[in-house]
């Protein structure tokens, strides 16, 4: 992996992540996560509802930016492309993802997120065209996990690796606000994700051998206690996060 793939897949990054604790304040708020077990509870449902739809449209998305009308296999590694991705299957991807998103606070924190990746992917990817595509589809900012594979893919990566990184933030955003919303111990936690890597694996490589399907037959996995928990956050008068 290069180092360009590895910044832009570091939690660290500054695309505004730290700022959306993926449900989890909304989760401690209502006692649905009080410790260390309940986190990974909690994280395991993500990783079986949400995170297989992000991981889904993350390959996706990758696929699309990497490859050309003759459609190489997923599995090769990315590169240029040989056309740029038509603004019409963007747009088509963007409206497949949107309504595998029910809850209205999840989709704008969604769309927060992919809008700070693509500030971020400005910098790293100066040469590349990252607001024309998007621009087209009529949306303020796309959603994250099509630019994560977007960007991926532009950087060099491959839809596995993308489905990776979105599967691995679905669980690590909600661990990292854990450990400073209830004080857990952060070495604890970071055991915890590790329990929980052979399931990110698992749903990456799931992810990556759909990556070449239409958009409509992806994953559409739904997960309603996190969608009630997403508009319930917006009633909090105290909120340390976005989301």
């Amino acid at each position: 992996m290069n180092a360009l793939l590895l910044l832009l897949v570091d939690s660290r990054a500054p695309a505004g992540a730290h700022h959306h604790s993926g449900g989890m304040e909304a989760a401690v708020g209502t006692g649905l996560v009080t410790g260390l077990a309940s986190l990974e509870d909690f994280c395991r449902a993500r990783l079986r509802t949400s995170a297989r739809v992000a991981a889904a449209f993350a390959a996706a998305s990758c696929w699309l930016q990497s490859h050309d009308s003759e459609r190489t296999p997923v599995s090769a590694p990315a590169t240029s492309p040989a056309r740029p991705p038509d603004p019409a299957e963007w747009a088509v991807l963007d409206a497949e993802f949107e309504a595998r998103t029910v809850s209205e606070a999840m989709r704008t924190a969604s769309r927060q997120l992919g809008g700070g990746l693509v500030r971020l992917l400005r910098p790293l990817l100066p040469e590349a065209d990252l607001v024309t595509p998007w621009a087209q589809c009529g949306k303020p900012a796309p959603h994250h996990p099509l630019v994560l594979g977007a960007g991926v893919g532009l950087a060099g990566g491959s839809a596995e690796l993308a489905a990776r990184a979105a599967a691995l933030s679905a669980c690590s955003g909600p661990a990292s606000a854990a450990v400073r919303l209830l004080g857990l111990d952060p070495f604890a936690v970071q055991a915890m994700l590790a329990r929980l890597a052979p399931g990110i694996d698992d749903c990456a490589a799931a992810a990556a051998r759909s990556a070449a399907q239409p958009p409509s037959s992806l994953p559409a996995d739904g997960a309603p206690a996190l969608d009630l928990l997403a508009d319930f956050h917006l009633t909090a008068e105290v909120r340390l996060f976005a989301s």
